[in-house]
């Protein structure tokens, strides 16, 4: 059992909880497995990770509520709470994923990306291999912080190897988690368009949301989450193995990479494509492919990839 603790600034208590706290009683009778309590101007919730997850999103409603509209009655509470139960069939629609922290829709854009997230829910292990720019880790994100949303899963852990693009990553400053941070920055960017800063402040500090370096992933058995291996094209064979071996039963995992994006020394074979070889034939793994016509950044970014694969096919005529 955890605790959070949620404080009400610049809010009449009266109208905010009601005649002899109502508003709150109401709150608690729907979670019964959980504790409630308030005391001046602090609402302390006791109970499960999830339950406190979704007690909080009603609250931080109803806070918003009360900002537009001066007070909080009954009818309010039962209307939050409705929502919340309705949130799931409310998001299946029109091929939504989840909605984005400024209320925008998420949901995949091409035929491809549909086909990803018609993998995922068939198959407990997708490969998802593309150019930068396809959406495959954004796509992947989405259907993970659904899937939790969901209850599907209890947690989300997002990895990917440190491997530099060039550079070395002994000459950035800082200790060892600042310099592997700017590896794993387009993982946050993501996050950062479908959970709310509070929301996913709590999901880190209570390990729900985990995002952390391939090399941390070693020894664990990792049951009840939706795991994705981001940037997979720069992890060695003995990597990839690993972390296909850590799949607990009750685990979904969406792989993801680039063959044309491979960082490690030129000897070194990608363990990424060394998978898609020996997993090819292996019946409950979901294979998708996507390509420069899923490009959704900048127009020019699809025009650019299209002539660097020309210039490599060029190259290897020339051999």
């Amino acid at each position: 059992m955890i605790e959070k603790v949620i404080t009400l600034e610049n809010i009449s208590l009266l109208d905010f909880l009601g005649i002899e706290n109502q508003n709150i009683k109401q709150i608690a009778q729907a979670f019964p497995q959980s504790k409630i309590i308030s005391r001046g101007n602090e609402i302390r919730i006791q109970g499960s990770t999830p339950e406190i997850i979704r007690i909080n999103d009603i609250l931080n409603s109803l806070i918003q509520h009360y900002n537009k509209f001066g007070m909080v009655t009954e009818e309010n509470v039962s209307n939050y709470l409705t929502q919340e139960d309705e949130t799931v069939l409310d998001e299946d629609k029109d091929d939504v994923l989840i909605y984005g922290t400024k209320g925008f829709k998420i949901v995949p854009k091409t035929p491809n990306q549909k086909a990803l997230v018609t993998a995922s829910r068939k198959n407990d292990l997708v490969f998802a291999i593309g150019p930068a720019g396809t959406g495959k880790t954004y796509i992947s994100v989405a259907l993970a912080v659904k899937a939790l949303k969901n209850r599907e899963v209890k947690k989300i852990i997002i990895t990917r190897p440190a491997v530099e693009a060039g550079e070395n990553l002994g000459f950035l400053p800082g200790d060892l988690k600042e310099k592997i941070d700017p590896y794993l920055r387009p993982i946050y960017d993501a996050l950062d368009d479908m959970v709310p800063p509070e929301k996913l402040k709590f999901y880190q500090e209570n390990r729900v949301i985990e995002i952390a370096p391939l090399a941390y992933m070693r020894g664990r058995t990792l049951n009840h989450a939706f795991i994705l291996l981001d940037e997979a094209q720069n992890t060695s064979a003995m990597q990839i193995k690993m972390f296909l071996t850590r799949m607990g039963p009750t685990s979904k995992v969406i792989i993801t990479g680039d063959k044309s994006q491979v960082d490690l020394p030129k000897k070194q074979k990608s363990g990424l494509i060394e998978a898609l070889n020996v997993l090819k034939d292996v019946k409950g793994i979901g294979f998708v492919e996507l390509d420069g016509k899923d490009v959704v950044r900048h127009k020019l970014v699809r025009e650019i990839i299209k002539a660097y694969d020309q210039f490599d096919e060029g190259e290897e005529d020339r051999k």
